[in-house]
């Protein structure tokens, strides 16, 4: 048995501010939500966690919403155009686990983290994170201390290059579990 959860998640996407206009509702991945209408302005996330992208098939710039409401993305989170993709995020139960390394491709510095870190710079003097290992559980990774700034979300697998993947310039420095806290 898995330490996955398959609790599904849902929520309702609207073309409009203020949850108005069509409407979209979701529990699963989405890779394009222009196929079920021309935009996505609000959204109110009934159970579980939801990464939203600003371009269809999980591209772009990436962010987190858990259960509440979302009534204007533009104001909230700086999208103007809303959002294409979304991902559903199953829950975890159990420990986490994740391997963060300095360079690409598992090279230089490594450390494995089972839990939040604020800064990895101040807990293991590391200055850039370029490549991890997820291990357990599904976290969240973030550009700038604190858990600000841009985000990625990472799922159980190996990643080599977060250059490949897109995210060129872009430093990791704090890195969060998703709980079932959502």
């Amino acid at each position: 048995m898995s330490n996955t959860s398959m609790n599904m998640g849902r929520a309702t996407f609207y073309e409009d501010r203020n949850f108005q206009g069509r409407s979209y509702e979701c529990s699963s991945d989405c890779p394009d939500i222009s196929s079920y209408m021309s935009r996505c302005q609000s959204c109110r996330v009934q159970s579980g966690c939801f990464m939203v992208y600003e371009r269809p098939n999980y591209m772009g710039n990436q962010y987190f919403m858990k259960r509440g409401e979302y009534s204007d993305y533009q104001s909230m989170m700086g999208m103007t155009d809303g959002f294409r993709s979304c991902r559903m995020i199953p829950m975890h139960r159990g420990n986490f686990r994740m391997r963060i390394y300095e360079r690409e491709s598992f090279g230089g510095q490594m450390h494995e983290m089972m839990d939040d870190c604020d800064s990895i710079q101040e807990r293991y003097r590391m200055s850039d994170c370029q490549s991890c290992n997820v291990m357990d559980g599904h976290w969240l990774m973030y550009e700038q201390p604190h858990f600000r700034g841009r985000m990625m979300y990472m799922r159980p697998g190996e990643y080599r290059s977060f250059r490949e993947m897109g995210m060129s310039g872009m430093r990791f420095m704090s890195m969060r579990r998703i709980t079932d806290m959502c």
